[in-house]
């Protein structure tokens, strides 16, 4: 029974070789001076203005969270639209608690404020 899995073992011990052999022959061979004007940001061909490493504000990463969630949720409308109608009416109650369960949270997320942009 494990014998059926082999293949995935060996896909994922050669895929993760492949990588670590990558990472060392780069941090090996690879260049090491650092100047003062590699350490520039690059502004497209523009004068940097400010440091090039910024605190970025807490919003955007939970923008991109709540986006990442909301879309992925999303996902599962696929397989249940395929398989509506052998599912019939239990399916049907089963997606609108998982709309309400978006909803839920959704509206949260506005109540909060997390989806204003100042």
């Amino acid at each position: 029974m494990l014998f059926d899995y082999m293949a995935i073992a060996v896909f994922v011990f050669f895929s993760t070789a492949i990588a670590v052999t990558a990472i060392l022959l780069g941090g090996l061979f690879g260049p090491r001076r650092k100047s003062e004007v590699k350490s520039e940001p690059y502004e497209s061909g523009m004068i940097p203005i400010g440091p090039g490493t910024r605190r970025m504000p807490v919003r955007f990463y939970l923008v991109a969270v709540l986006f990442i969630l909301f879309d992925i949720e999303v996902v599962f409308f696929l397989p249940w639209a395929v398989s509506f109608r052998k599912l019939g009416l239990f399916g049907l109650i089963e997606m609108f608690i998982f709309i309400g369960i978006l909803l839920v949270g959704y509206f949260y997320a506005w109540k909060k404020g997390a989806l204003e942009w100042e």
